[in-house]
């Protein structure tokens, strides 16, 4: 099993982290990370697909493209301040999804 502050930095690395760190690490102490990182992945993964979808819309595809863009940036930013977060052992909510409870 791994530690709290392990589990709580794999769970930012990639989708395949976060389950890692869901089945072996110490999902007790590590909820908040755990469920701030399933969150900023959620949102990124939606707004992707999202971009995908609706972004070859002729006339609005470019907003589409911006706002998905923009929000992809969101992620990358909430990402970061989470994995900081997480190596620093600060239980801290990231801006705008942080208060997003899924777990």
């Amino acid at each position: 099993m791994m530690s709290k502050r392990t589990t709580d930095v794999v769970a930012y690395l990639s989708w395949i982290g976060l389950l890692v760190a869901f089945v072996a690490g110490d999902r007790g102490a590590s909820r908040f990370h755990l469920n701030q990182s399933l969150v900023i992945w959620l949102s990124g993964t939606v707004a992707g697909l999202v971009g995908r979808v609706l972004g070859w819309l002729p006339l609005v595809g470019w907003a589409v493209d911006l706002a998905v863009g923009l929000a992809l940036v969101l992620c990358v930013v909430c990402w970061f301040i989470g994995i900081i977060n997480a190596i620093s052992g600060v239980e801290r909510p990231v801006p705008l999804l942080g208060h997003v409870r899924l777990i």
